[in-house]
């Protein structure tokens, strides 16, 4: 899935999709660290702070945690 920086959809949102599917689909563990926010800025060409957005919306939703000074890690139950 692409980001389209153009697009009506905040790209926050974008990239939260994007990790999101990445867990459904097995490419990031239960229980396992997600990419630093780094290499995510790096990946998606996008601002730490965008980053942040979308991992934010991650943990609202329940998919990921946040530990701090170790990094985001996938949740032991992500939502369906």
């Amino acid at each position: 899935m692409a980001i389209d920086l153009l697009g009506p959809d905040p790209i926050y949102q974008q990239i939260a999709a994007v990790i999101l599917e990445r867990i459904k689909d097995g490419t990031y563990e239960l229980n396992r660290a997600i990419p630093s926010e780094a290499e995510m800025c790096d990946e998606f060409s996008v601002s730490r702070n965008t980053v942040r957005a979308a991992i934010r919306s991650l943990n609202k939703q329940g998919a990921v945690r946040t530990v701090r000074g170790r990094g985001t890690f996938v949740a032991a139950q992500p939502p369906q």
